[in-house]
């Protein structure tokens, strides 16, 4: 009769599953080191979870990870946060290299944010630092700036994805949407000179003024016109399109109105909503970072706004006067002056055009027949200003000039360069002998005219024989 095996004593047992859970460990490291997707936390590694990934989405795709493509402005929720992402950028100029993540936040909310930055094939999380920036105007939302330090094994990220700091677990990514990381390198020549950023565009129908703006940029010496749109009329889509073949316009979409309810006006007592102005103050931030090694300039200011120079002829001859007489590595402000679009350029005016019934079916304001400026105020207003700046020298702007830069801010003597804003006004106390005439513009008529009727003609909004 065999005899019965005996049982293995505990202590057997316990040296065997010690034994099993050694080799388990040592061949899991192996593993993870020679892996090409792991990412790190602190001291810790894990598996990259890898996605199956379908056809239809494989361009989206990076080694398994969700990247957003297209344009750097595209609105991504923050899991667990009310925070909106718009953005991200690698900042060369502070102390230390960091990814800065444009965002909205609301400010009420106490939350945590952290950081997961691909580098190669490698994920390092950290935790992110918020500064909700000050010129909220009062309302729910206001825009902030992300910063997710940058470890040293990786100083060059592609891509950042934010996430609530409440998710324990890093290894759970399969929701995760990332941004890709733009301004890789610090340039020191730029392919534009001047850029325009034009925030926001909604429900546009002003063709005529559009095109004529477009056109005085180009004079001026500005390249490149940057627009955030949200909505516009068919025959406004048109003209862009056709700028944007040109290279001459980058038209950004901007869909904040499907995550919040934007506001319409400054101030919430105004019309009540969750942030300023369609989120004018974000998408302006977005600019100057987008534009900060593309551009050796940045103006910010609307499309319905010019700043003129008044000694010489344009851009390229003013910003060398101002670098000599207030310094360079400044924001320059350059006063408004309202030109109310009620009042019509009439005889006997010093200086008038023939009448420009071509124009008449054209959907828009001639700017050309408005140049009855209001008086200027005696001193310069503190918020009645639009600027163009170097954008390497500022770290975040606001409607009204800047909030935080390195050489801030001179005010541009308005016998030297002011800015013009022909708009309707409304109700004003002024009556119309009270405003000064000012026939500026009307140096520029003659290419004005020239190049307008071109583009409307190009676009079939006036007969091809039209010139």
């Amino acid at each position: 009769m065999t005899p019965i095996p005996k049982l293995p004593t505990l202590e057997k047992l316990k040296w065997v599953y010690s034994l099993v859970l050694a080799v388990f460990c040592v061949s899991a490291a192996v593993w993870m080191i020679r892996s090409d997707g792991i990412f790190q936390i602190s001291s810790l590694t894990y598996p990259v979870l890898q996605p199956s990934v379908t056809p239809t989405v494989a361009q989206n795709m990076t080694a398994g990870f969700k990247v957003l493509r297209g344009q750097p402005a595209s609105l991504v929720r923050v899991n667990g946060s009310r925070t909106l992402l718009i953005s991200a950028y690698l900042e060369h100029r502070t102390r230390t290299k960091k990814v800065l993540v444009i965002a909205i936040m609301f400010r009420k909310e106490k939350v945590s944010l952290q950081c997961s930055l691909r580098c190669r094939e490698q994920l390092h999380v950290s935790r992110a630092s918020v500064d909700i920036h000050w010129d909220h105007f009062g309302f729910p939302y206001g825009t902030a700036d992300v910063s997710c330090p940058l470890p040293p094994a990786c100083q060059a990220p592609t891509h950042v994805a934010v996430t609530s700091a409440a998710i324990r677990n890093p290894a759970d990514q399969s929701d995760m949407e990332y941004l890709e990381v733009w301004n890789q390198r610090a340039l020191t020549s730029f392919p534009y000179t001047f850029t325009s950023c034009f925030s926001t565009m909604y429900n546009y129908t002003n063709v005529l003024q559009l095109v004529q703006s477009l056109e005085m940029l180009q004079f001026l010496g500005v390249n490149r016109v940057v627009i955030y749109k949200m909505n516009c009329s068919a025959e406004t889509q048109r003209v862009l399109d056709y700028y944007s073949d040109k290279g001459l316009v980058e038209v950004v979409p901007w869909s904040l109105s499907k995550y919040l309810n934007v506001s319409r006006r400054a101030k919430p007592d105004q019309d009540p909503g969750d942030i300023h102005y369609f989120g004018q103050i974000p998408a302006l931030n977005d600019c100057l970072y987008r534009s900060m090694y593309r551009s050796k300039y940045v103006a910010l200011h609307d499309p319905d706004e010019l700043i003129l120079p008044q000694l010489v002829n344009s851009w390229v001859e003013l910003l060398p006067l101002l670098e000599r007489k207030y310094g360079v590595n400044k924001c320059y402000k350059f006063e408004n002056n309202w030109v109310p679009s009620e009042f019509a350029l009439t005889p006997p005016a010093p200086q008038t055009l023939p009448q420009l019934d071509r124009w008449q079916n054209v959907s828009g304001v001639n700017i050309l027949n408005h140049v009855y400026i209001e008086p200027a105020p005696r001193k310069p207003v503190f918020n009645n200003y639009k600027i163009i700046t170097n954008p390497r020298s500022v770290y975040s702007v606001t409607v009204h000039g800047v909030l935080r830069s390195q050489g801030g801010c001179a005010w541009t003597d308005r016998r030297i360069a002011r800015m013009y804003h022909v708009k309707p006004r409304g109700q004003t106390e002024l009556k119309p002998e009270q405003l000064i005439y000012d026939g500026r513009l009307l140096k520029y008529s003659s290419r004005l005219v020239s190049a307008v009727n071109i583009v409307l003609r190009d676009n079939g909004l006036l007969p091809k024989d039209a010139m």
